[in-house]
C-alpha cells in the first residue's frame, strides 16, 4: 500500500542537484517532506543540500518562517551516496539532463532499486512523458511533476499524465506540491505540457507583426504592456529576458511537435538573430540594447501639435464610435453625417479588420481613413493606424487629437486587428483549443499561465474581459483577411461566443 502524501516520514528522492533539483529539494524540505538527493558528479549532491539549507535560513531572517521551522527542514535535507539508497523512497523525481535516452536509462535502473509502490516522477520540461516511461517495467506509476525555474519563487507545478499514468500517481503528485506551499496544475501529456503551450501566441504573433512591416520591436512591446491587455513584459522583452537560444528552439520543436500547426508557426527572423549572437540580455544585445544589465530604451518623439479641423467617426461598431467620441469629442468639430464630408478627416474603429479594408468597405478615400483600437479602451496608450496611402500631414493631425489629453500614441503600419486585438486573440484562441482537446482544465490553463507566465489574468479570464463574441469576430476577419489557418477560432471559442456564456464555462 502506498504511504500518504502528508505522512511524517514521507520520503523524497531527488535525482541531479543542479538549480531545479536543488530548488524541488528546499520547497519540498521546507514543506514536511524528508529529501535524499543523489547527483552523479562527486559534492555535488552536498553542495547542494548546503545551498537549499541556507535559502532556508534566508527564509527565517526575512520572518517567513521560525528557527526552529528552520531547523526541522535543514535536518530533513540528507545526501544518498547511491541510487542505491532510494530503496526506501516513497517517490524519486528525475532533475537531469533534458535527455530522452538519459531519463529512460535513468528510470530502468531505479525501477531495479525502488519500491514497487514508489513513484517516478520526471522534471522533465519538453520531453514526452509517455516517452520516457515507455519501456517501463510499470508504466503507470510514471508521471511529469514540471516545476520552473526558480522553483521557491515560482509557484505553479505542472502534474503531467502519461498516457498509461495511473490516477492515483498524479494525485499524490498534486497533494504533494500543495503540500510544498505550490499550485498544481493537471495536464495530460502533450507537447509543451501548459504553460509553454500556452505560451506560444505572444511570442509568435509579435514576431510575425514585426515581419509585416507593421511595427517595431519596441512599437509592439509598448502597446502590450501599456496599450490595454497589460502584459508585465511584450514577447521581445521578454525572449530577451529568457534567451532566444532557448526561446526560437522551443518555437520550433512545439511547432515540429504539433506537426507543423499553423497556430504555433515560428519566424525566420528568431533564428536568424539567434544565429547571429543577438540571444538577449545576458549577452547584452538582443532586441534591445543593455547596459549593465538594463534595456536601453529608444528616445519617444514628441507628438505633433496641430490638430484637424474635422473628424468624421465610423458607426460600423457602434461601441468604439462611442469610445472614440468620449477621448476626443470634446477637442475637435465632429462630423455627424451619415457620410463624412469632403474636408472631414475619417476614423474607424475596426475589430479585426484592416483601415484599408474598413474605408473601402464605407466608400471613404484611404487617404484620409485613419483606424483605432477601441477593443480595450483608451485609457493607456493609445494605437493610430494608417493606410498605405494615408495623408502624412492628416496623419500627425489625428496623432496629436490622440495624444492631446497626454495619452502616449503609437502608430503602426495597416494591419488586420492592430497589434493588440491580433495578439490577444492569438493568446486566447490557443488556450481555448488547449481546453477543447481536454489537456487541461479551464480553471488550470488560467491558472497555470497567470502563475508560469506572469500575465495579468488567465487567458480565457482575458478573453472573456475582451468580450469572446468580439475576439471572434477579430478572428474571423483575419483568417478571411490572410486565408491562414493560423487565425481559425477554435471550436471552444466559437461555441461559448455564440452562446453568449464565458470561456472558462467547461462542458457538461
Amino acid at each position: 500500500m502506498t504511504k500518504a502524501p502528508n505522512a511524517p516520514d514521507y520520503t523524497v528522492g531527488v535525482v541531479g542537484a543542479g538549480v531545479m533539483g536543488r530548488g524541488i529539494a528546499q520547497i519540498l524540505a521546507a514543506g514536511g517532506t524528508h529529501v535524499m538527493l543523489f547527483d552523479t558528479r562527486d559534492g555535488a549532491a552536498e553542495e547542494a543540500r548546503e545551498f537549499a539549507g541556507r535559502m532556508i535560513q534566508r527564509a527565517v531572517e526575512k520572518g517567513a518562517i521560525t528557527a526552529e521551522e528552520a531547523k526541522h527542514a535543514t535536518g530533513r535535507l540528507k545526501v544518498a551516496g547511491s541510487l542505491a539508497a532510494f530503496g526506501s523512497a516513497d517517490l524519486v523525481v528525475e532533475a537531469i539532463v533534458e535527455n530522452m535516452d538519459a531519463k529512460r536509462a535513468l528510470i530502468a535502473e531505479l525501477e531495479g532499486i525502488v519500491g514497487e509502490g514508489c513513484i517516478l516522477a520526471s522534471n522533465t520540461s519538453s520531453l514526452s512523458v509517455t516517452s520516457i516511461a515507455a519501456g517501463a517495467r510499470k508504466p503507470e506509476r510514471i508521471a511529469g511533476w514540471h516545476f520552473f525555474n526558480p522553483v521557491p519563487l515560482m509557484k505553479v507545478v505542472e502534474v503531467v499524465d502519461g498516457v498509461l499514468t495511473a490516477p492515483w500517481v498524479a494525485e499524490t503528485l498534486a497533494n504533494l506540491a500543495r503540500r510544498a506551499g505550490h499550485e498544481p496544475v493537471r495536464a495530460k501529456d502533450s507537447p509543451g505540457f501548459l504553460v509553454n503551450h500556452a505560451g506560444r501566441g505572444l511570442n509568435t504573433e509579435g514576431v510575425r507583426i514585426v515581419s509585416e512591416g507593421i511595427a517595431d520591436f519596441a512599437a509592439v512591446d509598448d502597446l502590450l504592456r501599456e496599450g490595454g491587455p497589460g502584459f508585465r513584459m511584450g514577447p521581445f522583452e521578454l525572449m530577451d529576458v529568457t534567451g532566444l537560444d532557448v526561446s526560437h528552439p522551443v518555437m520550433e520543436s512545439i511547432y515540429r511537435q504539433f506537426y507543423d500547426e499553423p497556430r504555433f508557426r515560428p519566424h525566420p527572423i528568431t533564428r536568424i538573430r539567434m544565429e547571429a549572437g543577438l540571444i538577449g540580455r545576458k549577452v547584452g544585445r538582443g532586441f534591445y540594447v543593455y547596459q549593465d544589465g538594463r534595456k536601453v530604451a529608444p528616445p519617444a518623439a514628441p507628438a505633433p501639435a496641430d490638430l484637424p479641423g474635422k473628424v468624421w467617426i465610423s458607426n460600423a461598431e457602434p461601441e468604439g464610435r462611442a469610445r472614440l467620441l468620449a477621448a476626443v469629442g470634446n477637442r475637435v468639430a465632429v462630423d455627424d453625417g451619415g457620410k463624412p464630408s469632403p474636408s472631414s478627416v475619417c476614423l474607424f474603429a475596426p475589430l479585426g479588420m484592416d483601415a484599408t479594408s474598413a474605408a473601402v468597405g464605407e466608400g471613404v478615400e484611404a487617404e484620409r481613413a485613419f483606424a483605432v483600437d477601441t477593443l480595450f479602451g483608451l485609457d493607456g496608450r493609445r494605437t493610430l493606424m494608417t493606410t498605405p496611402v494615408s495623408d502624412p500631414e492628416l496623419r500627425d493631425q489625428v496623432h496629436a487629437l490622440l495624444a492631446a489629453d497626454g495619452k502616449a500614441v503609437t502608430v503602426i503600419g495597416d494591419s488586420p486587428g492592430f497589434v493588440n486585438q491580433r495578439v490577444v486573440a492569438t493568446v486566447v484562441n490557443i488556450a481555448c483549443e488547449i481546453a477543447q482537446q481536454r489537456i487541461a482544465s479551464p480553471e488550470d490553463i488560467d491558472k497555470a499561465v497567470r502563475l508560469g507566465l506572469g500575465y495579468p489574468r488567465g487567458p480565457l479570464a482575458m478573453g472573456d474581459a475582451a468580450g469572446p463574441r468580439r475576439l471572434l469576430k477579430v478572428l474571423d476577419a483575419m483568417a478571411a483577411f490572410y486565408g491562414d489557418p493560423r487565425y481559425r477560432p477554435s471550436p471552444w471559442l466559437k461555441r461559448r461566443a455564440l452562446l453568449g456564456v464565458s470561456l472558462a464555462t467547461p462542458e457538461r
